[in-house]
């Protein structure tokens, strides 16, 4: 399709009764993008005022705000980038629009694998002393750890040892199915149902700082960190759900200033905080406590991020498949848009 005398194709911006119901946004009535666009359009398009241009631009700009405090922290930057790039490219065609988004869901379950395993090896390590203010520091008496069990203080037993992390895996594939199912088994409520699966593999991940502050063997840092992670999380999911402001007010903030820019905003910040917790405990480790009992190694690492990423590129794949034969079946997707 072109635009007129000899325009560029698709350059015009559509209202919410102009495209397919599976491209609508909830309160996001201007500034769509009709499915066809070429990469270059997607690209230029970033650049354009469409109702997807604040997505890409908070998910693009934390990557260098995550560069300017940590060097190269390459397990926080994929789910920003990855993000982006699923918001600037899902005008390309309906069944591509499934595939980013389905690949979105995948990375942001990626990155809370990536993140267990910095706590497992750096939140939780083995054979930490107990503080030295034992009274004033923990409610449990000398010698006992969460619950009165004795000698638990500093390490994790070996049920949480051999666990974390295939429960960690397990809950990254699971929620990433719930997802990518949401976009159209559950369409009226798939925000909601996004929302609460993500609780999952949060409760999974930070199951070692629980443990941590609870046995009161946390770093100074990490209790603060870790609640405002928690605030900026929980600020995330009321947006995701509540679809304020947009709703108050459908039309005014079609281009800038909705609530997924803004959760956005809330989710880099989370991480943010995440990666200010983690450093915190990295410099205590090196400050003088015992070395780790496991050393982290490739296997237990990058091994378990390329099966993990493996099985996930499978989930993907097949829901992707399922998108693309839907479209030739019926002319367009059936799932609602992110």
């Amino acid at each position: 399709m072109a635009g007129p005398a000899g325009g560029e194709p698709c350059a015009l911006l559509l209202g919410c009764s102009e495209v397919p119901a599976s491209v609508t946004e909830s309160f996001i009535l201007t500034g769509y993008r009709r499915p066809g666009y070429s990469l270059a359009q997607c690209l230029r398009s970033a650049f354009r005022p469409t109702n997807e241009t604040g997505n890409f631009w908070t998910h693009f700009l934390a990557l260098f705000v995550f560069a300017f405090h940590f060097l190269q922290p390459f397990w926080a930057q994929g789910p920003p980038r990855a993000r982006s790039l699923a918001h600037l490219l899902s005008s390309l065609s309906l069944p591509a629009r499934e595939v980013c988004f389905y690949v979105d869901h995948g990375t942001i379950s990626a990155y809370t694998v990536g993140a267990a395993l910095a706590y497992h090896h750096y939140i939780r390590p083995q054979g930490a002393p107990a503080p030295a203010n034992r009274s004033a520091a923990s409610p449990w008496p000398a010698g006992e750890g969460a619950a009165g069990l004795p000698g638990t203080e500093g390490q994790a037993g070996p049920w949480l040892e051999a666990l974390y992390v295939p429960a960690a895996c397990l809950a990254a594939l699971l929620c990433t199915w719930a997802c990518c199912s949401s976009r159209r088994q559950w369409p009226q409520h798939r925000y909601l149902v996004r929302t609460l699966v993500f609780l999952l593999p949060f409760l999974v991940v930070s199951t070692p700082v629980f443990l941590k502050l609870w046995r009161a063997g946390a770093g100074p840092g990490t209790g603060r960190y870790f609640l405002r992670h928690c605030l900026w999380l929980l600020a995330s999911g009321v947006l995701n759900v509540s679809k304020v402001p947009e709703r108050l007010s459908p039309g005014r903030f079609d281009v800038w200033g909705h609530s997924h820019q803004w959760l956005h905003c809330c989710t880099a910040m989370s991480i943010l905080d995440e990666l200010h917790m983690l450093w915190a405990e990295v410099r205590e480790l090196a400050a003088g406590l015992p070395p780790l009992r496991r050393a982290p190694t490739f296997l237990s690492t990058f091994g378990v991020m390329l099966l993990l990423l493996t099985l996930l590129a499978g989930i993907v794949g097949w829901f992707g498949a399922s998108a693309y034969r839907a479209s030739q079946l019926q002319g367009k997707p059936r799932g609602k848009g992110d």
